[in-house]
């Protein structure tokens, strides 16, 4: 397959054009801001499916909005026409467009107008013409400070930059690029075309969220390197912030050391907590060293031997019965505590022993649930 991508440098044409790079039979050709309205014809021979993705939103002058909107796409469809009546191939679109273009200003009225000239196209020569009334859609490579929120939160409060926000309250719909992405390469596969009442293609999931809330959430992310409490980063929106926050990062900032906490027997370090699923440490210990020798009521941890030798040892604190077990680097095994058995663990290999921790709830000094007692 060949596929034409307009405004191919910009943020969601730089996403597309590596998820088309995914896929080992599909060409791309890239129409972008230096080429000329003349070259469209060109670029179109032998090409199957077109992303229309070039626009002008902020330009210096307002008729660049008609010119970069509405002439580019009247070009594009001149040039979809020639086709079909050259060859009897018709080019299917897709056009990202704005949810601006049912509103009266200059910018809102080019996008009507481009979408307008894709419909026509589409009554009178059949060429399916998919088109999207993006809100604000956001995810990695968005230019900050310019027209995204989420791009202009992310870059400054990854570098301590101060943000403004005029109105926190003010609500904001987005849509992360990644979804859209494969929204896009679904018509291209010729899967699910349906469009709404009005004839628009969509995408989904759309978030719907404050700028307040926003800025709050992506200052969560960066203040999780210092508390080590990770935000519910696993679906949805907050999933989809995370990977955009983390794309600002200056280099310079990918690693962030942890507290280390060393006494003769080894060392402990916390990596990881949650709101309600526990943390994640590690702990070290030299030959001979014991470490635990305690019990707890509620709290369970698993703990995986990742280097050297261990022995493990529980008593049943009601009954007396104990149980003792031998683990190794070796071989993966969790081994679990047990509430109302005390335990400890013991390095009985003759090199330093590497213990990954998990515990079902943050260490709590005020209630730890941890009771001294030797087994």
């Amino acid at each position: 397959m060949k596929v034409l991508i307009t405004g191919a440098n910009g943020f969601v044409g730089k996403n597309l054009q590596l998820h088309l790079s995914e896929r080992k039979n599909v060409q791309v050709v890239c129409f972008t801001r230096g080429d000329e309205l003349a070259q469209l014809p060109v670029l179109l021979q032998g090409v199957d499916f077109v992303f229309h993705l070039a626009g002008v939103n902020r330009p210096q002058d307002p008729t660049e909005f008609v010119s970069g909107n509405l002439g580019l796409t009247q070009a594009l469809c001149q040039a979809v026409r020639a086709v079909v009546a050259a060859t009897g191939r018709k080019v299917p679109v897709v056009y990202t467009s704005s949810t601006q273009a049912d509103r009266d200003n200059a910018y809102g009225a080019s996008k009507l107008g481009a979408e307008n000239a894709l419909f026509a196209m589409q009554r009178e020569y059949h060429v399916p013409a998919h088109i999207f009334r993006l809100p604000n859609v956001f995810g990695k490579w968005c230019k900050p400070n310019y027209n995204s929120a989420v791009a202009t939160f992310c870059h400054n409060i990854a570098r301590r930059l101060p943000i403004q926000i005029n109105d926190p309250t003010a609500p904001v719909t987005l849509v992360y690029v990644d979804d859209v992405i494969e929204r896009f390469l679904q018509l291209m596969d010729g899967i699910d075309a349906t469009a709404d009442a009005a004839g628009f293609a969509t995408v989904a999931p759309q978030y719907t969220t404050t700028v307040g809330e926003l800025a709050r959430q992506i200052q969560a992310f960066k203040d999780s390197r210092d508390t080590l409490m990770t935000e519910r980063v696993g679906t949805g929106l907050v999933r989809a912030l995370y990977a955009t926050y983390l794309s600002y990062l200056p280099s310079e900032l990918f690693a962030y050391t942890l507290a280390q906490h060393a006494d003769a027997r080894g060392v402990f370090v916390e990596m990881l907590k949650t709101s309600d699923c526990g943390q994640f440490s590690y702990f070290t210990a030299v030959p001979g060293i014991t470490r635990g020798g305690h019990y707890h009521h509620s709290k369970t941890e698993k703990f995986l031997v990742i280097k050297g030798q261990a022995r493990f040892k529980f008593r049943h604190m009601q009954t007396g019965q104990t149980h003792d077990l031998v683990t190794s680097g070796d071989k993966p095994e969790v081994v679990e505590t047990v509430p109302g058995w005390t335990h400890d663990i013991t390095n009985i290999g003759t090199d330093e022993m590497i213990v990954m921790l998990w515990a079902n709830e943050v260490f709590d000094r005020a209630r730890p649930d941890t009771f001294a007692c030797p087994v």
